[in-house]
């Protein structure tokens, strides 16, 4: 199972740390479709939260379709390929980043150079 830290002096709720960690763990491969997140209990005592904030994780990633929730298998990976609908979400966040990236002066190129690195870090180029 990948490697989830928990940043407690930072702002970003921390379901939300969690849900972003498990994505990027999805992107890198380090956890892949059909396979099975930790049982609710298992990861709240391994990374030292509470129970509720590790069950809000799963229901935010679910509810975004990256798992599904099995009573037998617990949260298994499960990727929902609507590919169109997930592209227009991007749209929407890629707009507020791009904006606040204006406001500080990251030009096209600056920004199109990020993209590239981060695409490069996810397919271990």
């Amino acid at each position: 199972m990948m490697y989830i830290e928990i940043d407690f002096n930072s702002e970003e709720a921390i379901y939300i740390q969690l849900r972003n960690q498990i994505i990027m763990g999805i992107a890198t491969s380090e956890i892949r479709e059909g396979e099975s997140l930790p049982s609710v209990r298992q990861l709240a005592e391994r990374v030292g939260i509470n129970m509720h904030t590790v069950n809000k994780a799963y229901s935010v990633l679910k509810q975004e379709g990256y798992i599904q929730l099995d009573r037998r298998k617990g949260a298994v990976i499960a990727l929902d390929m609507n590919k169109i609908e997930a592209i227009e979400k991007m749209r929407a966040q890629l707009r507020i980043v791009l904006a606040r990236g204006l406001c500080k002066n990251i030009s096209r190129e600056e920004a199109h150079e990020l993209v590239d690195e981060i695409f490069d870090e996810y397919m271990g180029g």
